[in-house]
């Protein structure tokens, strides 16, 4: 019964994080301070209660608001149990310090986040999103760990070519000499265009900041360092949707497979121009698997994040269903088909996902900058520079290749050298050693060690900077303190609810009994009737569901793709087993699908042709343990040949179900929320029952949106008690209060409560 612990827990957290300032906890009232309540000698502050019943009041089967008398019923019944757990030293054992330190570390990291500063970057990212800039740049390569006079080296390097392009060189032709970008030899530095997190943040500073045609200053990144000339800015195009038909051939293929390639692309632009449909021109003629189970569809996309040639015909056709003309790009060739277009969406519905963003890419590091700053101004690190040079000996050239190790021919007590104290707590040589083999890993050529390992130091005080504030959090956050306090509340209720009420009634059968046996006419059915009532939005539709459920299993409006064979063969190849992964799949999620594999051959292949691709996927499905009693085998051989030569070899899949709630879900999912199935017993008041006969029949009932219904009443049932196993689950319920209730008064009993009637008149509803 731990469910109740995490309902309680999830509550606790939504109460936090709708109050932006909630008062922390104050277990102990001064003596100055008079107590609202006073259970079992522990005081509770007006304070306190009143924070907890502006976060609690309402009910939650109910938007009518409790009052403070009323809530101090639920908030003493509640502290009861907890004083009652905390008597029996719950709150002492290993496992419950386990827990809340566990939940400690999750809810800790809400806390340790600049959130003005990463709403603030938000904001900065959507602002750019608004808008693309295309730029070129030179890149003077120099790793991020090069040694001052490296670094220095390259920065001078870059200022010299600025000035040399300030004079009027020709920026395409410098990129293409000097720079060290991979790709600048072929785009002459041209990176074309893009948009907030396409590029390393201080990358994406200067080129929004760079007014057009100006060429910046160095910009430093992990790269080196950056000369940048926008050439044009404009308002972003937002996303794309496409389906395409793409005819593989790569830059290495022979003349004669190029052209062939070229062939089946031009017949299939002319199929799409006669009228072919674009699913069958997909089917016949693409050589995407991924895509051409789904009509050729791709993923959504916005700048930068398709091959250009792709990406400028895509958002240059006009309306939706427009196709393109054939293209090449490097994976051959493409007619693309527009399916959507999007605008950039709202900062509101976005919010979310770029404070995501902002904390985990480039701009992470600014956080993280600013955070260590943070902690060294608050908390004050004290450091021993003339114990640092001590160990900067040990830096040598394999912390650049990720095998360095501290342990050397020396007798120096590592231990025993502190480099630097938090709070007056001492923070020795050894642990970070040991930090740093941790780790280490191979650095960029022309790294220095030195800076490595003064790199890893710095790390390494951030590290402790940031354990120290997190193990400090619930001394420095009143809120982070409020919080934990109702966690640790939380997990002590559950813990006695679990013992004393939950499991007790769950297990005590007697106990059951009694309790129905105290007064069986309280566990009534009331007059009802067996029936099945099909809702639908038409007469057409209707009479479809109607034909559907008159045979079980229900045939479902719902394949699977074809497996398509070549001429004599039954093997399962890779691309079989892809839509047999999805067909997987579905069985999987649908446990009351049957599927009828049914399988075909032309009048050419031998007669066992059919059952033989029959056999083979009825295997892999048996090894993906779908069941034999889920598969119904249908062998049609050649009596039902296709228009398409190639269909007559094939292997196909419908689906059957033996719940009538898998017809109702694949009728609404033509048109949602338009079809409901039910079956079973009804009370004369069930809405769904509305307006007819209460007697045996089929009846057809017109709603007032002129949606029909179709009842059909098997029998009435008159009233009557509930056997004791049909009213198992209300007697537990029942049980359970009373059981609660005992326990309660004999805590009122331990835990006397004495209540300031005084004080609790103050508190306003």
């Amino acid at each position: 019964m731990r469910k109740y612990q995490y309902i309680f827990l999830s509550f606790a957290l939504l109460l936090f994080n709708s109050c932006k300032k909630p008062a922390p906890t104050k277990q102990i009232v001064s003596s100055g301070t008079p107590a609202l309540v006073e259970i079992g000698g522990q005081k509770f502050s007006p304070a306190e209660f009143k924070d907890s019943y502006e976060k609690n009041k309402f009910a939650s089967d109910s938007s009518q608001a409790l009052t403070p008398a009323e809530y101090l019923v639920l908030y003493t019944d509640q502290k009861l149990k907890v004083l009652n757990a905390k008597s029996e030293g719950r709150d002492t054992v290993t496992d419950f310090r386990e827990e809340i330190k566990s939940y400690h570390e999750q809810l800790a990291k809400n806390f340790l986040v600049d959130k003005a500063m990463v709403e603030k970057l938000a904001i900065e990212a959507y602002n750019r999103l608004k808008q693309e800039v295309k730029a070129s740049h030179i890149l003077i390569a120099v790793p991020e760990d090069a040694s001052p006079s490296d670094t220095l080296e390259a920065y001078n390097a870059a200022v010299t070519l600025r000035g040399r392009l300030e004079e009027g060189a020709d920026f395409e032709e410098m990129a293409s000499r000097f720079s060290k970008d991979k790709t600048a030899k072929s785009n002459r530095g041209n990176l074309g265009y893009f948009t907030a997190f396409q590029m390393l943040y201080p990358f994406e500073n200067a080129a929004y900041n760079l007014p057009t045609g100006k060429i910046s200053q160095p910009v430093r990144t992990r790269h080196g360092y950056h000369l940048i000339k926008v050439t044009d800015k404009r308002a972003n195009r937002g996303l794309v949707q496409i389906a395409h038909i793409m005819i593989a051939s790569d830059t290495a293929d022979s003349p004669s497979k190029k052209d062939l390639a070229r062939t089946k692309i031009l017949e299939a632009y002319q199929k799409i121009q006669n009228g072919d449909t674009w699913e069958s021109v997909v089917s016949a003629y693409s050589d995407d698997t991924q895509s051409k189970r789904n009509q050729g569809i791709l993923p959504i996309f916005g700048i930068g994040q398709m091959v250009p040639e792709i990406e400028e015909a895509a958002f240059s056709l006009p309306k939706v269903n427009a196709y393109s003309k054939p293209l090449k790009t490097i994976y051959g060739w493409h007619i693309i088909k527009l399916i959507e277009k999007r605008g950039l969406e709202t900062y509101q519905n976005m919010a979310g996902s770029l404070r995501q963003k902002v904390v985990t890419d480039s701009r992470g590091k600014v956080l993280e900058q600013a955070h260590a700053k943070r902690l060294t101004d608050q908390l004050k690190p004290i450091e021993y520079p003339e114990q640092w040079n001590k160990l900067l000996p040990l830096a040598d050239s394999t912390l650049l290749t990720g095998k360095w190790d501290y342990m050397k021919p020396v007798s120096t007590d590592w231990a025993g050298i502190n480099l630097f104290s938090i709070n007056s707590k001492p923070y020795d040589a050894l642990a970070f050693l040991n930090d740093v083999k941790r780790r280490q890993q191979p650095r960029p050529k022309g790294s220095s060690p030195t800076v490595v390992f003064k790199r890893y130091y710095n790390e390494y005080l951030t590290d402790r900077l940031k354990a120290y504030e997190k193990e400090h959090l619930e001394e420095t956050s009143p809120e982070f303190k409020t919080l934990m306090n109702e966690i640790r509340e939380g997990v002590l209720l559950s813990q006695v609810m679990e013992e004393k009420v939950w499991q007790r009634s769950l297990s005590d059968s007697s106990g059951q009994m009694a309790q129905y046996q105290k007064n069986p006419s309280k566990y009534r059915f009331p007059e009802r009737a067996l029936a099945t009532v099909i809702a639908a939005p038409d007469t057409q539709t209707l009479n479809a569901i109607q034909k559907t459920l008159a045979q079980a299993p229900y045939k479902l409006e719902r394949k699977s793709a074809e497996l398509l064979f070549p001429e004599g063969k039954a093997d399962i190849t890779p691309e079989h087993n892809e839509a047999l992964f999805d067909l997987n799949i579905i069985m999987d999620k649908n446990p009351d699908y049957l599927v009828e594999v049914a399988g075909y051959r032309s009048a050419q292949e031998p007669e066992t042709t059919s059952s033989a691709r029959i056999r083979n996927v009825i295997k892999y499905l048996i090894t993906k343990n779908i069941p034999l009693e889920r598969i119904i085998e249908k062998d049609y051989g050649s009596f039902r040949p296709s228009g398409e030569a190639q269909r007559n070899r094939r292997i196909s899949f419908q689906f059957f179900s033996q719940s009538k709630k898998d017809v109702e879900k694949v009728y609404n999912s033509f048109n949602p929320g338009t079809v409901t199935i039910q079956d079973g017993y009804f009370s004369q008041s069930n809405p769904l029952l509305k307006g007819a006969k209460w007697e045996p029949g089929v009846q057809i009932l017109k709603d007032e949106n002129a949606a029909l219904r179709s009842i059909e009443i098997q029998k009435i049932e008159p009233a009557r008690n509930k056997k004791f196993s049909e009213a198992r689950g209300s007697v537990i319920n029942d049980y359970q209060k009373e059981l609660e209730k005992q326990w309660l008064s004999k805590l009122k009993e331990q835990f006397p409560v004495k209540v300031n009637q005084e004080e609790l008149e103050k508190i306003k509803p």
